[in-house]
């Protein structure tokens, strides 16, 4: 018998009306012999509220870090409540059905409060309730610690969650949220942008990580890591919609293998969440990179696009690196504290940048898509800042204003609208 979890986002499950409409897509999904896991997020806006409380009551009025085990006990809280409704729900409609705290599953996490790594999560309750017909209706965003105190696995957590539990009940995800599918790019900016039905686990991973908000970058690592077959659906089709809708629904992501054309570039992703550091006059020679890259890392901070380039005094060098912007001023704070240290003379910090990315697994095999790019930047007046590639994606850093310009300029450049 086939298994499959079924994820929904906090706008799937924002009231008991839409609650009642996920006990109908899982219902349609048990009535097909299914062994069936679903993983609930809170209530849309639900976490906001919660993690307002923990800043009133605690760690704001302390002036302590708001991320400790006190914290992730209340804003846990949301999607054991969504959890305990569902099931409520199910069983109304007459389907066995139970919650699961992240602790009875178990989802064992390290100790690292309000950002925890899943460790292991040994399935035999799931296997028991799942061999007694039972629906198993999961809390996503939450597990344990070994010393048995909550954590919580970060903004997205539940859909990593959900990958997780797939990978460890040998069964497929499907991800439901408000959105049918994955696009070429946000639909928001380019209105041709066109649904992709298939993605690879490479380029879903890219345009997560790049900006796209469809997926949770580390649901879709594990993903990749696994093999966990993933399709992103919407959950506001009925299951009595035509049948040409409903077969239109969702995005497979998957094995390259199994994509049979290639794309050169599958999409286009952008990120406003963007500050680029500058540090002019650095003294160039051996030890410098991880005199300033080191301590940014020992503080948590996650650096992305980084460009060095001789200054105009000889033996100097000037130093460009991007950090997401809510780290901007502890970064500034870090380096302004090593400046004696580093040995460089002026920083700077701008947070009116945009990074924007074109992505594909065909640029493995196929030269000038960097040309291509940087032609249709370049007619739209578009001045690119910093350039980073990998393998099978080339991004830039450009001003903030011109956002959606590049962004459609990349989509037609591409011919990504004759999809």
């Amino acid at each position: 018998m086939s298994r499959l979890v079924m994820k929904f986002g906090g706008t799937s499950v924002a009231d008991l009306e839409r609650i009642r409409r996920v006990g109908r897509l899982v219902a349609e999904e048990v009535a097909t012999g299914k062994q069936v896991c679903v993983v609930v997020s809170a209530m849309s806006g639900k976490t906001n509220e919660l993690v307002a409380w923990t800043d009133q009551a605690g760690a704001a009025a302390q002036g302590l870090a708001a991320s400790d085990d006190e914290y992730d006990v209340v804003v846990a809280s949301g999607e054991q409540v969504t959890a305990g409704l569902l099931a409520m729900v199910l069983r109304n409609m007459g389907i066995d059905a139970r919650s699961f705290a992240g602790w009875q599953v178990p989802i064992i996490g390290d100790d690292s409060h309000g950002k925890a790594r899943i460790v292991d999560i040994p399935p035999a309750n799931l296997d028991a309730a799942l061999e007694a017909g039972q629906v198993a209706v999961i809390a996503g965003f939450q597990g344990v610690t070994e010393g048995g105190r909550i954590v919580t696995l970060g903004r997205g957590g539940s859909d990593t969650s959900a990958v997780a539990i797939a990978a460890a009940i040998g069964g497929q995800c499907d991800i439901y949220t408000d959105v049918d599918g994955v696009y070429t790019t946000d639909p928001r900016i380019e209105e041709k942008a066109r649904k992709l039905s298939r993605v690879s686990y490479e380029e879903m991973l890219e345009m997560a990580s790049q900006g796209a908000k469809v997926l949770q970058t580390r649901s879709v690592e594990l993903a990749m890591a696994h093999r966990v077959p993933v399709r992103v659906l919407s959950s506001f089709i009925e299951p009595d919609a035509p049948e040409d809708v409903r077969a239109a629904n969702g995005t497979l992501v998957c094995d390259e293998e199994e994509i049979m054309e290639k794309r050169i570039v599958s999409g286009v992703a952008y990120s406003r969440d963007e500050a680029k550091i500058s540090l002019f006059g650095l003294p160039d020679h051996p030890g410098v990179s991880s005199k300033i890259f080191g301590p940014l890392a020992d503080a948590g901070l996650n650096v992305d696009m980084i460009v060095q380039s001789h200054a105009r005094t000889e033996g100097a060098a000037n130093m460009e690196f991007t950090v997401g912007k809510r780290d901007a001023a502890r970064a500034q704070q870090i380096m302004q504290g090593l400046k004696a240290e580093i040995g460089f003379e002026d920083i700077a910090v701008d947070d009116n940048v945009a990074k924007v990315s074109v992505i594909g697994v065909g640029m493995r095999s196929h030269a000038g898509v960097a040309k291509a790019m940087f032609s249709a930047l370049a007619e739209k007046g578009v001045n690119i800042q910093v350039i980073s590639t990998s393998e099978i994606k080339i991004s830039v850093l450009i001003d903030s204003a011109y956002t959606e310009l590049a962004v459609r300029a990349l989509h037609a450049a591409f011919e990504l609208d004759t999809l």
